[in-house]
């Protein structure tokens, strides 16, 4: 059986990337790498992950079905990871800007945003667009 690439766009396998990460098996360790695991649970339509990722001050939990829901009905393309500030290891905050593509009702559609990360209590979560 082959295994299956991560769509974050690593070339790694997606059960030692980014489904590490949404199994709770590791932590992000950057804010790119929040942001990728933040891609790939879009394309897994995983809103519990998506819940846990987000900023306890931003949080949509009442959006969460409609997440889910818009996920689901697209089909997910690319990442791709245009720039980032700070965000490593050692920082408590960092922005990644990036390009997601999707295809949407025939039309390619792109989510073009510079997000702001910081970590809460230890870990990287997504706070706001930028």
């Amino acid at each position: 059986m082959e295994e299956e690439i991560c769509p974050c766009g690593t070339g790694k396998a997606y059960k030692i990337c980014c489904g590490a990460i949404h199994k709770g098996k590791v932590k992000a360790q950057t804010a790119e790498e929040l942001m990728r695991s933040r891609y790939s649970a879009f394309t897994k339509a995983d809103g519990d992950y998506l819940m846990r990722s987000y900023h306890s001050s931003t949080k949509p939990l009442s959006e969460k079905k409609e997440i889910v829901r818009w996920a689901k009905s697209v089909t997910w393309l690319s990442l791709l990871i245009v720039a980032k500030t700070k965000g490593t290891v050692n920082d408590t905050e960092g922005t990644v800007e990036f390009k997601a593509s999707f295809l949407e009702n025939g039309e390619v559609k792109v989510i073009y945003e510079n997000s702001y990360f910081s970590k809460e209590k230890g870990h990287w979560v997504y706070e706001r667009e930028n």
